[in-house]
């Protein structure tokens, strides 16, 4: 992978239903005037389950889905779709990606939702990112990994701006099928991408702006770099911390 001149690597890597049956009140046989429905004494009854089918995705134990894949084809379709709606209703570049990203964010929130949940399940002594470093490590790692099955390729930081990181990703899984028009070439879909990491950020204390980036190499075509500019007050946060 080649490196931008201006940044340092730190990091490199490769609903079924139960039906009861209620018995009918039924008269009793006297002379009286009124009659009162007889007591039900018959146990409620549930209907099996079809032999074969799949249980409902909201009883599947969390833990149990951390390594379930989802078909790339599928993720592909769904996410051709998600641009194309969303860039019919835009008035440029700018803006479809600022909405991609908004999109991005949403699932970004989810994410980290769900990995402390899993960690904190499964651990006894569950620990919170307090160092900015430590959580940008997380996210190249773990959080890429459980989105797109594998780490980022790479993390740098700015020589020059220290409120400037960079997550580098050689192959962008949900950019691979997407083909970008002449007239559109500037446009990132990875700003979707940059939004989940933003919103993890947020999540985790390190507000940032998170914007994607294309730059292709002849080896790697669709390169992608997710540019990260972390708020004064984490930068500060930081340095007391030392």
């Amino acid at each position: 992978m080649s490196q931008h001149p201006r940044f340092s690597v730190l990091s490199s890597s490769s609903l079924s239903s139960d039906h009861s049956h209620v018995q009918s009140p039924t008269a009793t046989s006297t002379t009286s005037r009124f009659s009162l429905p007889s007591v039900n004494t018959t146990p409620t009854s549930t209907t099996p389950k079809p032999p074969g089918q799949r249980p409902n995705i909201y009883d599947r134990p969390l833990n149990k889905t951390r390594t379930a894949e989802v078909s790339a084809s599928a993720f592909a379709f769904l996410f051709s779709e998600v641009v194309q709606y969303t860039q019919k209703r835009v008035a440029g570049i700018n803006d479809l990606e600022r909405r991609l990203n908004t999109l991005g964010y949403r699932i970004g929130s989810r994410v980290l939702e769900l990995q402390t949940w899993r960690t904190e399940s499964s651990s006894k002594a569950p620990k919170r990112e307090t160092r900015f470093l430590q959580a940008l490590m997380s996210i190249h790692t773990h959080v890429w990994r459980s989105c797109f099955g594998k780490p980022a390729d790479g993390l740098e930081k700015s020589v020059e701006n220290d409120d400037e990181y960079m997550i580098v990703d050689n192959d962008p899984p949900i950019t691979r099928n997407i083909s970008v028009p002449r007239d559109l070439s500037s446009l990132s879909c990875s700003s979707f991408t940059a939004g989940i990491v933003e919103a993890v950020l947020d999540g985790l204390g390190f507000p940032a702006r998170v914007t994607a980036h294309n730059t292709p190499t002849a080896q790697y075509p669709g390169r992608t770099v997710i540019l990260i500019k972390v708020e004064k007050s984490v930068l500060e946060r930081e340095e007391a911390l030392k």
